[in-house]
């Protein structure tokens, strides 16, 4: 009889277990419950936000181009195909051509890109390889950042006072017409602005190429300057190539520094010595004395073509870019 009153105990005892921790599984199952459909509520509102700030970011892209499409169209109508090709920038005739600011954009551009690359990939694998750690290295990536943090109207002051001098003298050594001012010298202007982009990239690149491949390199009896050529080149093109595209994009784009040493004349250049005008530099100096309707839209026609041939030469750099990271 006692046998059974213990027994009895014991399974009351049990079930009253069993029943506490089903209760238990049932709680945090119903937590869970909870959170999960509050995760996903989180996740559904974290998804759309991003859509939208996507979304936000291409709608003010076409904003920018629908407006310069819809302010030029005066003198898309009345200047047609012949505003790309034509020679002769002459306001007071109501003449608008605008190759010479075309063949000057691009000119100070890509001369200024082939003056930067050696210095930005230099500086990258210096401070990317050689010096990624310690005061030295902090001391010249900071003054890097600083290069790139200096207002351009600072660059055009240095560039009158320094550069242009220096360059009238090369001018005079080698025979040619001594102006200071032109192509050449807003060519490095640009450079020396936009090192520090690519600089900046390709360091990032370096420092995350692996290490194993690296020792292996080593391991295999390469020299650092063969570990470089081979492994960390190789493995970081893309992030480079992308740091020039970034320059360009930044050269394409400048006003002021240009526009103070550029020279400012509708002329063709003849040699990258002469004085010359870029899109930007033109729309800078004669948006304000815009009295006609034809002469204001024809500058902010001037400002769409300028829009265009960033979008080109980004695109153009992107398949490029694409085409070196799946070799």
């Amino acid at each position: 009889m006692l046998a059974n009153k213990t027994g009895d105990s014991r399974s009351n005892l049990l079930l009253r277990e069993i029943s506490s921790i089903t209760g238990m599984m049932n709680v945090l199952k119903s937590v869970k419950i909870r959170r999960s459909i509050r995760q996903i509520r989180m996740e559904k509102f974290f998804r759309t936000a991003l859509i939208l700030i996507a979304l936000s970011i291409l709608i003010l892209v076409i904003s920018f181009l629908l407006t310069l499409i819809v302010q030029s169209m005066p003198s898309i109508k009345a200047l047609g195909f012949g505003f790309l090709t034509g020679k002769t920038w002459d306001p007071v005739a109501n003449v608008y051509g605008t190759y010479p600011f075309l063949l000057g954009t691009l000119l100070t551009s890509f001369l200024a890109l082939i003056i930067s690359i050696p210095f930005s990939f230099a500086i990258a694998i210096f401070l990317g390889e050689y010096y990624p750690r310690g005061w030295f290295s902090e001391f010249l990536k900071n003054s890097i950042e600083l290069i790139a943090a200096v207002p351009s109207v600072i660059y055009g002051f240095w560039g009158l006072f320094v550069l242009v001098p220096l360059v009238r003298s090369l001018e005079i050594k080698l025979g040619v017409t001594p102006y200071g001012i032109g192509i050449f010298t807003s060519s490095l202007i640009l450079a020396s602005m936009i090192i520090p982009y690519a600089a900046s990239l390709g360091r990032e690149m370096i420092r995350m190429v692996p290490s194993a491949l690296k020792e292996a390199a080593y391991s295999l009896g390469a020299t650092r300057y063969e570990v470089i050529r081979n492994v960390i080149l190789p493995y970081s093109k893309s992030g480079l190539l992308a740091g020039v595209l970034l320059s360009l994009g930044r050269a394409l784009g400048e006003t002021m520094a240009v526009t103070m040493v550029i020279g400012n004349t509708s002329l063709i250049p003849k040699s990258i010595f002469d004085p010359g005008n870029t899109m930007a530099s033109v729309i800078a100096n004669e948006f304000t004395e815009a009295a006609s309707s034809l002469y204001l839209s024809s500058l902010i026609e001037l400002g769409l073509v300028l829009f265009l041939v960033t979008v080109i030469i980004n695109l153009i750099g992107k398949r490029i870019i694409k085409r070196f990271t799946t070799d």
